[in-house]
């Protein structure tokens, strides 16, 4: 089981957890304390993970391999939503830090700048690349549609 669907599963009991991933959790969790909290966002954001966007990358990955004509599509959703729920992770505990002053980090910054900050970094750089990279596969697939003719799906389909 991958470490989101593991998380979603145990979220109830983490802290009493003792296998290796509820110790990778926890250990986590001395920079994001929701983790051990049930925190509403935090067991959606990794469910959704667990759920939808664990599954899609395996299908991802297929359609790299197999040069799938709908690994862009997918990547670009993938992506997408993997950047928003990052981004929403950053923010929500940025601003109860600055407006309400709750701090979910241990007091060791290190903490805060090795777990919460450099290990998520890796979730919102990674998807800005793919998104990139997707954006401009199908820019060029559309270009190279309409250099040979065809202006929209409609008109292509019509002359099957």
């Amino acid at each position: 089981m991958l470490p989101s669907g593991y998380f979603s599963l145990n979220h109830l009991d983490m802290a009493g957890r003792n296998d290796l991933f509820g110790q990778l959790w926890k250990e986590y969790a001395m920079s994001d304390s929701r983790y051990m909290t049930q925190d509403p966002f935090v067991v959606c954001m990794e469910t959704v993970t667990a759920v939808l966007w664990g599954p899609l990358s395996w299908f991802i990955a297929y359609a790299v391999v197999t040069d799938h004509p709908w690994r862009h599509p997918f990547q670009l959703i993938v992506s997408v939503g993997q950047l928003y729920g990052d981004v929403l992770y950053y923010v929500i505990c940025w601003y109860d830090e600055l407006v309400n002053g709750i701090a979910y980090s241990r007091p060791e910054r290190y903490y805060y700048w090795a777990y919460f900050v450099l290990c998520n970094a890796f979730w919102v750089a990674i998807p800005l690349g793919l998104i990139r990279q997707s954006v401009k596969a199908v820019g060029d697939a559309v270009e190279r549609a309409r250099a040979v003719g065809v202006n929209d799906v409609t008109s292509a389909k019509k002359r099957q």
